[in-house]
C-alpha cells in the first residue's frame, strides 16, 4: 500500500476534463490506446500534473523507478516505484513527480476495457472499481514482463504498420490482463495472511522445478520446511486442490504438451518425464486425462 499523505484541501475550482492532460479535445482519428514515458508530458509541465479527469478513457500509471506524490480523488499517495496506480474516467487526478521518476503512462479508451466480449469489463472491473496502487517490488518477473510488452507498445505506438489498432488493443490487454493477475494474488495474500500465500508461492516454485522428479508430498514439504498437514491444507484452502494433486496436474500437463508438440514415442515421453515403466504412464495418463496417451495423440489434430 503507498504511503497516506493528508487529504487535499478542498477546492471550489472546476476539475479540467482532457482527453491527455493539456489537450481540450481529442483528435478525431485518436487511437483508442496512448502511450508514453511519464517524462514526456511530465518535464513539459516542470513534472507537476495538476488534478484532472479523462472521460471515457482509463489510466494506469507504471512507476518503475523514482517516487510520485499522487493525488487521487481527496486523498494523497506517496508512492516510490516500481508501483502502477489505476484510474478509471471519473476520478479527479493529479501527480508531482520527482525528476527522476521513470516509468510509462497507458491511457485506454473504454471502448477497450468494455469490449464485445461479455466477461471482459467483468475481467478488468477489479482495476478500475476504484483507484488502486499496486506495489510490484517483490514481484521482479511480473515486472520485468510488464516492461516488455509496455516497450512493445511503445514501439508499435510510434511506428505504426499493418495491423497497428490490432497490435495496439491486444498489447493493452495483455498487459491489462497480467495487472488483473497480481491484483488477484495480492488480494488473496490479504485474504489468506502473507505467510501462508509466501508458502503456497513457493510449493508452485518446488512443483515447476521438481515435477519430474516424482517428488511426494513429503519431498516438497520437507523443502519448504513444512508439514505435509500443513502444506495439504493450504493447497486446498487457496488452490481447492490437495498438494499431492497439484503436482500430478502439472505433471500430466507436459505429458500433454509432449504428446502434442514432440514427435517421440509414447515410451520416450514416460522416460523423460521420470517414469520407469511406461506402462504405469499410460495407466496414470488415463486415470487423470481421462484417455490413454495414444488416444490422446490420436486426436491432436496434424500440425
Amino acid at each position: 500500500m503507498p504511503k497516506t499523505a493528508p487529504p487535499l484541501e478542498n477546492t471550489t475550482a472546476a476539475i479540467p476534463r482532457f482527453a491527455l492532460y493539456g489537450e481540450q479535445t481529442r483528435a478525431e482519428n485518436a487511437e483508442s490506446v496512448h502511450i508514453e514515458l511519464i517524462e514526456t508530458r511530465s518535464r513539459v509541465y516542470d513534472w507537476h500534473i495538476d488534478r484532472h479527469t479523462h472521460p471515457g478513457m482509463f489510466q494506469v500509471l507504471f512507476l518503475f523507478g523514482g517516487e510520485v506524490r499522487a493525488g487521487v480523488e481527496d486523498e494523497v499517495w506517496e508512492c516510490t516505484g516500481p508501483t502502477v496506480i489505476t484510474i478509471n474516467p471519473a476520478v479527479a487526478h493529479g501527480f508531482d513527480f520527482a525528476p527522476e521518476a521513470h516509468g510509462y503512462v497507458l491511457t485506454v479508451d473504454q471502448n477497450v476495457v468494455f469490449s464485445a466480449a461479455e466477461n471482459q469489463a467483468d475481467l478488468y472491473a477489479s482495476l478500475f472499481m476504484a483507484p488502486l496502487a499496486i506495489d510490484l517490488s517483490a514481484l521482479p518477473e511480473m515486472r520485468a514482463r510488464l516492461e516488455v510488452l509496455l516497450q512493445q507498445l511503445l514501439a508499435e505506438a510510434t511506428w505504426p504498420q499493418h495491423g497497428h489498432t490490432l497490435m495496439l488493443d491486444w498489447l493493452a490487454r495483455c498487459i491489462l490482463l497480467l495487472l488483473v493477475r497480481v491484483h488477484a494474488e495480492h488480494r488473496i495474500a490479504d485474504q489468506s495472511g502473507r505467510l501462508d500465500f509466501e508458502l503456497f508461492s513457493r510449493f508452485r516454485v518446488e512443483v515447476e522445478h521438481h515435477y519430474k522428479d516424482q517428488w511426494q508430498v513429503a519431498d516438497y514439504a520437507g523443502a519448504l520446511r513444512a508439514t505435509p498437514t500443513r502444506l495439504n491444507r493450504l493447497c486446498v484452502k487457496l488452490a481447492g486442490k490437495s498438494a499431492f494433486d497439484i503436482a500430478q496436474d502439472r505433471l500430466m500437463l507436459e505429458a500433454c504438451r509432449k504428446l502434442t508438440y514432440v514427435p517421440a514415442s509414447i515410451a520416450s515421453i514416460a522416460y523423460e518425464l521420470g517414469f520407469q515403466d511406461p506402462a504405469y504412464f499410460s495407466r496414470l495418463f488415463k486415470k487423470r486425462v481421462g484417455v490413454t496417451p495414444k488416444a490422446f495423440r490420436l486426436r491432436v489434430p496434424s500440425q
